[in-house]
């Protein structure tokens, strides 16, 4: 089957490219550069369109099962290449990571997505989407719970160009402001975050976060569960790199190591689920790639502009991740406030 890749040349593009590879699909690789996809990509079909050409974004999509949008920021090209995707009857998949985009994506394009009987998965990466399908495992057989805390321990974080430039978009498009996800809605506000020790499974430990480094699991976990208390926090080191514009980008190979940790609580009870891998950025791709492998085989709950966690048999998912996830259920410490 052809998948395009939309945002092939980038970082992550390259890293979906190359498992659509590993798993027998043929990828069709787009974007704005032509010189630079024909640079990279010799052998493969290629087909250049800017998100403001839709008459090019149709021909992209010409012929093709599905697309994974890998082009950031998501708040300029999610809408073109989903109004592409709808129009070629395709189901459309993006790595947004930027909480505005991906809640522009679940509210405009809800109700056409579910008429067209088509599938619009936002943030099936692994900020938003790994978050969303490790909560709704912790959830089980529970139909509501009090709150949900997701973790993110990187023992580093060396942040891609697209990263930084979604970044500023999303920091923009806020004034500056903080969100949080509090009594059931999104919150802007300016309260400094805080920091609290965290004891993350091995191979990280106890470490200290920044709670209130809100990531996209505000916008993908309570779209279809109903928990009125959603936050995330970064581990210091990763949250530093981040906010260091002297960080280099990351290379082809990367040492960083990852645990992310969710506690959802519901009437004084805990549960607990956590995954670890390495390279954010490149665990990225087995997600998106199972994701679009799961939609064409029929593996799905429901049709519409839905996240993992409502899309798919989340435990059976993760289990799905093989080498590149190891999850984990169990207690741990709790976390005491600095």
């Amino acid at each position: 089957m052809k998948i395009v890749v939309y945002g092939a040349t980038g970082h992550t593009g390259q890293f979906v490219v190359a498992e659509l590879r590993r798993r027998g699909f043929t990828p069709v690789v787009a974007g704005r550069d032509a010189h630079r996809l024909a640079e990279q990509y010799a052998g493969l079909p290629i087909r250049p369109a800017g998100v403001d050409d839709p008459g090019a974004l149709d021909r992209a999509l010409e012929g093709a099962a599905a697309v994974i949008n890998c082009a950031g920021p998501f708040a300029l090209t999610a809408g073109p290449v989903v109004e592409a995707a709808l129009r070629a009857g395709i189901p459309y998949v993006d790595v947004a990571a930027e909480i505005e985009a991906n809640l522009t994506t679940l509210t405009e394009y809800a109700d056409r997505a579910r008429e067209a009987g088509t599938i619009v998965l936002p943030a099936m990466a692994f900020y938003g989407g790994l978050g969303d399908l490790l909560v709704t495992t912790a959830m089980g057989d529970w139909t509501s719970a009090d709150e949900a805390h997701i973790a993110y321990g990187l023992s580093s974080w060396r942040p891609t160009p697209g990263t930084r430039a979604a970044g500023q978009v999303s920091h923009d498009r806020r004034g500056g402001r903080r969100v949080r996800f509090t009594k059931g809605e999104l919150q802007y506000h300016d309260d400094p975050p805080t920091q609290q020790e965290w004891t993350f499974p091995e191979p990280l430990g106890r470490r200290t976060v920044v709670k209130g480094f809100t990531m996209a699991d505000v916008v993908t976990v309570p779209s279809h569960l109903d928990i009125p208390e959603v936050g995330t926090s970064m581990a210091v080191e990763a949250a530093r790199d981040l906010a260091d514009p002297g960080t280099p980008a990351p290379g082809e190979d990367s040492d960083q190591t990852f645990v992310v940790d969710v506690v959802v609580r519901a009437n004084g009870t805990e549960r607990r689920v956590s995954a670890s891998g390495r390279d954010i950025y490149a665990f990225t791709a087995p997600l998106a790639v199972e994701a679009v492998a799961r939609i064409l085989t029929g593996r799905t709950r429901t049709v519409g502009a839905v996240t993992a966690g409502a899309l798919f048999d989340a435990a059976d998912f993760l289990q799905a991740l093989g080498p590149d996830l190891v999850v984990t259920t169990g207690a741990q410490p709790t976390p005491t406030r600095r």
